[in-house]
């Protein structure tokens, strides 16, 4: 049996060990001893029963010879790794993933409790209750079901427990988040379980078994255990990340949430009554999180890598910049533009004014209800202004001002055209900062807030500082990138003084937004991005610990899409398209992402 796990199942867990060692956290730590303490200690009495009556058996030859209750320590090793691999195999595929996005039902976000929710818990109790109901019945028989009814009355009031409490967010999450981890272990196992049993390493009793065969050599019921184990392994993980989201996601009940929940109010979180639930701020975040997935893949890679509250918010700050956005660019007329970005400026004149929080809560939310469409609610009242400069969200719908310049004369204007308000290099620097450094300022201001840690008010000037330039480099790639979909926008972010270096119009870019004098701009552009790249990416490593992983990923996979645009000389087969944009290969922008956090 040593032999097998030093061949077939710590090879595994040293790969997904090396694998996920940058995105570790405390809390993972705490989940992996918590899912292998209870893993061992239930399953030993189980264990060592069936092997008491004979079902289980194992050579003298195969073992080193050390046992617990009869259990050779190789068995008990096994419980140790199978929980293992399978917990660091969720974490991976559940990274990406923010839980409380998905504590709504999607069917029915009007409540937490609807009828969707409630069907697929009472359907998955019926069937785990009837597995169950068989399993004893083939126990109690005492003949060829013995011991898969032995597996089925072990695993299956787990189950039971564990759907019962989690079962909506399971169905609600993506299938790569939870039927994954379920099915690559447990193939795999089989693999390994079929090699074990053709070599005789363990056998089963004749007389309990069934005698069918997943394939030759691998029998029923051992296939269902491993199939069986692997999923009270994920439902026990899924629970746990239930647990908290909802703390997370509820900072009415829990204002404050500790680096190390006691069990007493991750309980209190798991058994929160629905009725407790802040559903606008719920569906603010589904939103949010549906917005980042869809818009910026390299932003929504990058927010995995932050956790807790400062994630959440993070994302919903996100989505305000870009319902704003989409208010000003998707309006259909100037007028509706204009109107837009002024109630944007009456939004903000609301969420900071007034001392009384509660009454300035409530005109802002009649205001939103009054002013702006329907999918924009949730967005717009859940942003977490309390801890956000004033100042910054200003600039940002000033930098959107600069937008409507597109699509608009000066009003002194005679030109029967366009005009474009990026005329020189100052003018690009300002609008970057407005609609990108500024954004960056406010990803500061939360982490700040969510660090706790005390932190200078020069050292803050400082980090606020580079942030901006920071967000200047991100959006300089942007424009670097986007050139020809602006184009089809009719908007031209080169700097019109640029052009007229290389004898180029704003309409000749619109004309023919890849050449060869515009892809030498598009190189201006991303040498300008490295140069405030490189002035302020150092103080990425003097920020609060909390942020500084998420924000060297964010900052890494944004600038890599300026790299792989700056190694072409035309958009060719190493840029790919999504949505009409160049962007970093998927596999290529987790090796950066990876690398970034691996730093750490």
């Amino acid at each position: 049996m040593a032999v097998t796990h030093l061949k077939y199942t710590i090879p595994p867990a040293i790969l997904l060990t090396f694998l996920y060692r940058p995105l570790r956290t405390i809390l993972d730590i705490y989940k992996i001893i918590f899912l292998i303490s209870i893993a061992v200690i239930s399953t030993i009495p189980w264990d060592a029963y069936l092997i008491h009556q004979g079902i289980w058996s194992y050579p003298a030859n195969v073992v080193l010879g050390p046992k617990l209750f009869d259990i050779p320590i190789e068995e008990l090793f096994f419980f140790v790794i199978q929980t293992y691999n399978t917990t660091l195999l969720y974490l991976l595929l559940n990274k990406p993933v923010l839980h409380a996005a998905y504590l709504l039902p999607q069917a029915s976000k009007s409540h937490r409790n609807g009828p969707t929710g409630r069907m697929s818990t009472l359907a998955g109790q019926v069937l785990l209750a009837l597995l169950i109901a068989v399993g004893y019945r083939m126990v109690s028989e005492g003949k060829q079901g013995t011991y898969l009814g032995l597996i089925i009355i072990w695993a299956g009031p787990f189950a039971f427990m564990l759907w019962t409490l989690a079962a909506e967010l399971i169905v609600a999450l993506p299938l790569v988040a939870t039927v994954m981890p379920i099915i690559l272990p447990t193939l795999y196992l089989w693999l390994v379980d079929t090699l074990a049993l053709r070599r005789g390493t363990w056998s089963i009793g004749h007389g309990t078994k069934l005698g069918w065969y997943i394939w030759p050599h691998l029998e029923v019921e051992e296939a269902f255990f491993f199939l069986a184990t692997n999923v009270i392994i994920v439902l026990g993980l899924v629970t746990a990340d239930y647990t908290l989201a909802v703390l997370d996601a509820t900072p009415k009940v829990f204002p404050v949430v500790p680096k190390y929940p006691s069990p007493a109010l991750l309980a209190r979180a798991l058994f929160l009554p629905r009725s407790q639930y802040d559903e606008l701020r719920l569906e603010g975040i589904a939103q949010a999180a549906a917005r980042l997935q869809g818009k910026s893949r390299s932003f929504y890679l990058a927010s995995g890598t932050f956790g807790g509250r400062l994630r959440i918010d993070l994302v919903l700050l996100y989505a305000f910049c870009r319902v704003a956005d989409d208010l000003i660019d998707d309006a259909p007329s100037m007028d509706d533009a204009r109107s837009n970005l002024a109630n944007l400026m009456t939004y903000l004149d609301l969420a900071y004014e007034g001392e009384d929080a509660q009454t300035r809560l409530k005109i802002l939310d009649q205001w939103v209800r009054d002013e702006f469409p329907p999918d924009t609610y949730a967005t717009l009242l859940s942003l977490p202004v309390e801890y956000l400069s004033e100042q910054p969200l200003r600039d940002l719908l000033r930098g959107f001002h600069m937008d409507l310049g597109f699509l608009a004369h000066p009003t002194n204007s005679e030109l029967d055209g366009i005009w474009w308000p990026i005329g020189t290099e100052k003018d690009l620097e300002e609008y970057a900062l407005c609609v990108a450094g500024t954004v960056a300022e406010l990803c500061l201001d939360l982490v700040f807030h969510h660090s706790g840690e005390k932190v200078a008010q020069r050292q803050r000037q400082v980090a606020v500082e580079a942030g901006r330039r920071m967000g200047i480099a991100l959006q300089l790639v942007n424009i670097a990138r986007d050139i020809a979909v602006d184009a089809l926008l009719e908007r031209v972010y080169l700097p019109t003084s640029w052009l007229n270096e290389f004898d180029l119009t704003p309409d000749d870019i619109l004309e023919a937004p890849i050449s060869v004098k515009v892809m030498r701009l598009r190189r201006r552009l991303l040498d300008r991005a490295e140069a405030h790249y490189r002035n302020a990416r150092p103080a990425i490593e003097n920020l609060p610990r909390l942020g500084r992983p998420g924000m060297r990923v964010a900052v890494e996979s944004y600038m890599e899409i300026g790299r792989v645009l700056g190694a072409a000389t035309h958009l060719d087969a190493r840029t790919s398209l999504h949505g009409g944009r160049a962007s970093v290969p998927t596999l290529r922008r987790l090796r950066v992402a990876w690398r970034a956090l691996a730093q750490s």
